[in-house]
């Protein structure tokens, strides 16, 4: 029995490395989205300041692993082989719950989904002795659970919510108005007085948050800290306050960007430093129980778990070693970046492609906040609201959209300033508030008191910030039920359920992972459509030529595969066809969403540009219209079980495929290769491919009269072909618009200059 446990406790450190894995891509978020958000610096720099905070937060925590050995169920009341049982349940439920959230993007709290697996499978675990012990009825589980602690972190989330928002909206506000967006031309003494509250703000968080249960830490600071914090907040306003003011009068410091580089370090401390227990926490609370029982000689089933109410401080060696691992994970994680990405793209100060669609709710929400804005602004002074809107009035700055910030150092660095200040409260209050709820909800109440929630985009964001807390919710509940169901079938089926449990969860944690690298790898493969950003029409028409070779290639391949699905009554291949003519058909339209800004950035001069654009991506969607048209009819006469096309019919629709795709790798050359003038040689066969297509249709009219008997076929044939001609039509306007309007003469203007670069 004794080599169950030495297998447990193998397992248990498996996915202790796992978790560590899986915990540092959820949580990220917490010490990354503001620094990412503003490029205030590289990212190679955000990273490294990243990495040094981990590292220095792993290797001063306290070690203390309170939650996992007692404070979600008393110890004294298991044997040890029922706390095997609960800790490892915990561990498999965790692994695959922060995994599945790290692939949908979604950032959710380690903290609450190991709370409420401790208490899940606490509860199940008692449950089973109750029910198998006649003295004992449901109300003696209160004997068993700390239901204090739950209620604290149930308190914990809703309170996360409400105030992080709220508080980050108020000083979000305040801060715009008095700093607004040309917050560089503002007296140095205001970016002196922001950065003295800002800095003391992250610096006490860091201590009382991050280092306060560090070894190195003399008493005699701590005492003072916690006698004193006015005096110590005070004194170290005003001094920070004194040397920024120096370091922005004698070296032109950037003050923001400073800010910005600290506050990231103290979140990333505090992350590694407490954040810690959530994943190393179980495993080291299930060696220590092994330690002791061990050394008993009584039977697992007889020994109560008294000594975990102990305190036991962890090995430095394995700090170390699970610093390092977050520190790897935080470099290497694509799962990490895409959390991120949720949080920033939410919070982004101008347009993005929404990820989350509106609902009743968010639609309800928008209009109920435009009512209570409206109000408002009927009671405040005119002279007030004109003044305000001028502080929120943007520098109309043109950059590259992919080089564009999300938001600037102002913002960045109050979601940072807010984020430390209500931690260090909750902690000094010992409230349960968690990391990952106040960051994000912090950033949502910024963005929404800096207007990046306009009328364009509000119902999108509040859709995904519901979607956020409904996911933080729903952490709590499938953590809770999950683990309970792990611990039943570990409780009756011991090693079996052990080893069956161990290798599904690795064989889920490989199929996601390798979901994620194909998803990942065709996002990084696929030729994505990109938006024109040069100022003239020559400019233009090198831009968009390796968007036409792109769709030109893709929609041969939709258009064969759509004629071929036909021919042998594939299904899955015609289902495949849909998906790919909706991506590229979702991508044209995003083009056509940018219009508005690429037509704000052109010069004066060159306005004749954005004719040109504009009619190319009609044509585009001409294009992808008649594709989808095509596909969708094949599809649906396959999926219905219709009659199959004639041998004849499908001979004469693989003779016109062969001809199209002769037309189309021949177009997606000459714009691969920029050879313009090529496309003359191109234009010179449409007569002859509109022939071919037209005797198709002739010789089908025939066969309907004398021949034909499906009117489905009929039907699908007949609108192949006019499809098709649409198709070349569309093809045929794209290809006379460019060779009409390149002029090898005249050299493409180059686009416009970033005034950024000045501030990097």
């Amino acid at each position: 029995m004794e080599n169950l446990y030495i297998y447990m406790l193998a397992a248990l450190a498996f996915l202790a490395v796992a978790d560590l894995v899986v915990g540092v891509s959820n949580d990220a978020v917490n010490f990354l989205n503001s620094a990412i958000g503003s490029k205030a610096v590289s990212f190679k720099t955000i990273m490294i300041v990243a990495s040094i905070g981990v590292a220095v937060g792993a290797m001063t925590s306290s070690g203390m692993m309170e939650v996992a050995r007692k404070g979600i169920f008393n110890p004294g009341e298991f044997m040890f082989n029922e706390i095997m049982v609960i800790f490892m349940a915990v561990m498999l439920t965790d692994i695959l719950l922060l995994d599945f959230f790290n692939t949908l993007g979604l950032p959710t709290s380690t903290t609450v989904s190991i709370v409420f697996e401790l208490l899940g499978a606490s509860v199940a675990v008692a449950l089973i002795k109750i029910y198998s012990n006649e003295s004992e009825s449901i109300a003696d589980l209160a004997n068993y659970i700390n239901n204090d602690k739950a209620i604290e972190i149930i308190l914990g989330i809703l309170l996360s919510v409400g105030v992080a928002f709220t508080i980050g909206a108020i000083i979000q506000y305040i801060s715009r108005l008095l700093l607004s967006f040309k917050f560089e031309e503002k007296p140095l003494w205001y970016s002196a007085i922001f950065s003295g509250f800002a800095i003391t703000s992250i610096l006490y968080f860091i201590i009382v948050k991050g280092l306060k249960n560090a070894a190195f830490m003399p008493p005699s600071i701590k005492d003072f800290l916690s006698g004193y914090p006015v005096t110590f907040i005070g004194l170290s306003f005003l001094m920070f306050t004194i040397l920024s003011y120096l370091a922005i009068k004698l070296f032109n410091a950037k003050i923001y960007t400073l800010i910005i580089i600290v506050g990231t370090f103290a979140l990333a401390v505090a992350f590694a430093g407490n954040d810690l227990v959530n994943f190393i926490g179980v495993p080291i609370a299930a060696y220590n129980s092994y330690e002791v029982w061990s050394t008993t000689g009584i039977e697992a089933t007889e020994y109560a778990m008294i000594a975990l109410s102990e305190p036991v401080k962890t090995e430095p060696y394995l700090l170390l070693i699970a610093g390092l691992i977050m520190v790897l994970t935080l470099w290497f994680s694509s799962k990490a970046k895409a959390v991120v990405k949720t949080s920033v793209d939410l919070s982004r100060q101008d347009e993005v492609k929404e990820r989350f669609e509106p609902n009743f709710l968010s639609r309800n929400i928008v209009i109920l906040t435009i009512g209570i804005n409206e109000s408002i602004n009927s009671i405040l002074p005119e002279a007030y609201k004109s003044w305000s809107n001028r502080q929120f009035v943007e520098p109309n700055v043109i950059v590259k959209a992919q080089d564009a910030p999300a938001f600037d150092l102002v913002r960045a660095a109050v979601n940072l300033m807010v984020a430390s200040v209500l931690i260090s409260i909750a902690t000094s209050m010992k409230l349960p508030l968690s990391t990952t709820y106040v960051t994000f909800m912090v950033a949502m109440g910024t963005s929404l008191a800096d207007r990046a929630w306009g009328t364009e985009s509000a119902v999108y964001r509040v859709a995904g910030v519901l979607n956020v807390i409904g996911g933080w919710f729903f952490t709590a509940f499938s953590a809770f039920v999950a683990a309970a169901i792990m611990a039943c079938i570990l409780f009756y089926g011991k090693g079996y359920a052990l080893v069956g449990l161990l290798v599904l969860a690795i064989l889920l944690l490989l199929r996601s992972y390798m979901s994620h690298r194909k998803n990942s790898k065709v996002m990084r493969e696929e030729d994505q459509l990109e938006k024109a950003e040069s100022s003239s029409t020559q400019g233009v028409i090198h831009e968009s030529a390796a968007n036409i070779a792109n769709v030109v290639k893709r929609g041969n391949s939709i258009y064969t595969s759509a004629i071929n699905g036909l021919a042998v009554q594939d299904l899955k291949l015609l289902k495949k066809n849909r998906k790919q003519i909706e991506k590229l058909s979702n991508e044209i339209d995003e083009l056509r969403d940018n219009i508005f800004y690429f037509i704000r950035n052109l010069e004066e001069p060159s306005l004749s540009a954005s004719n040109f654009y504009i009619n190319i991506l009609g044509y585009l969607q001409d294009m992808t219209q008649s594709l989808d048209y095509i596909s969708k009819a094949s599809h649906k006469h396959i999926n219905n079980n219709h009659k199959k096309l004639k041998f004849s019919q499908i001979k004469e629709l693989k003779d016109l495929d062969i001809r199209m795709e002769a037309l189309f790798t021949e177009t997606q050359t000459a714009f691969e290769s920029r050879s313009f003038k090529g496309i003359g040689a191109v234009l010179n066969e449409k007569a002859v491919i509109f022939n071919l297509v037209k005797e198709k249709i002739q010789k089908q009219v025939e066969r309907t009269r004398t021949e034909e008997s499906s009117p489905k076929n009929t039907t699908l044939y007949f609108s192949l072909l006019l499809e098709t001609k649409d198709l070349l039509t569309a093809t045929m306007n794209l290809l006379e618009e460019y060779y009409n309007s390149h002029d090898d003469t005249v050299a493409p203007a180059q686009p416009l200059a970033e005034p950024q670069e000045e501030e990097e």
